[in-house]
């Protein structure tokens, strides 16, 4: 719902359908809409479950109106309702039950926008005016720039490494500093923190990709990702501990397929058993960003990390991070961990507590929620060497049109750093 919209389609639709559970509501909805010059007879008795089994059988309209009143599970039948939903759609809900919750979460879900009952002809008229400002509105157009698509995993070397942390905040730095699509997926499938990590729900797409791997699509992926603002998108889940991942990976390889032709960014929460099990996951990945810490248990299995990339993604750019570092207090020194992994570790972040927990009271991204602080301004750095890296990689786009693109994603990270 509410995918990008075509107006070649759009012409071949209704306008408008609507389908309400009471009266004094149905007499509203037509009553505007013979205002906006719509049929009225396209208001029909009958809630969201009405909806659904009539959209099962019939083309979708440019504007659909549900009344929730009688769902016992709303989300549940939203997305219900998603399944036979063409993408274009522009979705909008009433209901009885007043709850900001219940609001955030089916904006979440799609939809356009909620509305109380006993329902305003103003509240009606506004709705449906966004909803075709919605639909008129000039789509942004990238196809004539030539931004080949970046895959970055960032793989922990142990647990508390920070690649959770690491892998949220470079999504979005991604997504805001550079202007890119970017859709982060979280491999964990049953632990994972992206969505926690900027206080959202995960959803159940994840799990649902791996029971159905023949159901991911371009649509799938449009309804199962919850978005954390206008240009990154989070594909992550928390599945029960009773329940084990029955997969061979084939889930999570079509995964990254969709996710590379429907973002120009990935960014991928990878942990490491993730590796061993399924090895083909980084056959596409472009950058593998490395988090390790100043330990002995880090560098021994720094030293095996890097071989198995080595061996298996070697088409990958490899960027070593040490995390949590405070130089007064190290296990081991910069120099001879250098020398045991046999190479330059690419930078250091400093363990900031006070910024990771305001972060996590946010419910936003370190980068976002501490702008100003030396961990934020380091894990910047890192998403600039990450464009740097790939730039260099790259040699789809001409000399002179790479290197402007990277003046650019430069300049907008400068500017990020100077903003508090």
């Amino acid at each position: 719902m509410n995918a990008p919209w075509k107006s070649g389609v759009a012409g071949t639709r209704d306008p408008i359908s609507a389908y309400v559970c009471d009266d004094l509501t149905l007499d509203v909805i037509r009553g505007v809409c013979e205002e906006m010059g719509w049929s009225p007879e396209k208001a029909y008795k009958g809630g969201l479950r009405n909806a659904i089994q009539s959209l099962s059988v019939s083309a979708s309209p440019q504007i659909l109106l549900v009344d929730l009143s009688e769902s016992g599970d709303p989300i549940g039948d939203i997305n219900s309702l998603a399944e036979v939903c063409e993408p274009g759609t522009i979705v909008i809900a009433v209901g009885q039950v007043n709850d900001v919750r219940l609001y955030r979460d089916l904006l979440m879900s799609g939809l356009q926008d909620y509305l109380l009952k006993p329902l305003s002809p103003d509240a009606l008229r506004d709705s449906f005016a966004n909803a075709q400002a919605a639909l008129t509105a000039p789509k942004a157009d990238d196809g004539h720039v030539d931004r080949p698509h970046v895959s970055t995993a960032v793989i922990g070397t142990r647990g508390g490494a920070g690649a959770s942390t690491i892998a949220a905040s470079l999504a979005w730095v991604f997504s805001q500093a550079q202007g890119r699509q970017t859709g982060l997926l979280d491999l964990d499938v049953h632990f994972g923190t992206a969505a926690l990590a900027m206080d959202l729900e995960p959803g159940r797409g994840l799990t649902d990709a791996i029971d159905n791997p023949s159901r991911i699509d371009g649509l799938f992926i449009e309804r199962a990702m919850i978005k954390a603002n206008e240009r990154l998108s989070i594909l992550s889940a928390e599945a029960p501990m009773n329940s084990p991942v029955l997969t061979d990976g084939s889930a999570f390889f079509q995964l990254q397929e969709e996710f590379r032709a429907a973002f120009e960014n990935t960014v991928i929460d990878m942990p490491r058993s993730m590796l061993i099990a399924y090895p083909h996951l980084m056959n596409d990945v472009n950058i593998a960003v490395v988090t390790t810490e100043l330990t002995l248990a880090s560098a021994r299995d720094s030293i095996r990390v890097l071989a198995w990339l080595k061996q298996n993604a070697p088409q990958c750019k490899v960027l070593v991070i040490a995390n949590n570092v405070q130089p007064a207090v190290v296990e081991i020194s910069r120099k001879d961990f250098e020398s045991t992994i046999e190479r330059k570790i690419d930078l250091l972040l400093p363990a900031d507590p006070k910024s990771v927990a305001q972060a996590a009271k946010l419910g936003q991204p370190v980068v976002e929620a501490i702008r100003g602080s030396k961990l934020s301004t380091g894990i910047i750095s890192l998403a600039e060497m990450v464009a740097s890296s790939f730039a260099d990689m790259a040699d789809a786009a001409p000399a002179d049109a790479k290197s402007q693109s990277k003046k650019t994603v430069f300049a907008s990270f400068k500017s990020m750093l100077k903003t508090k």
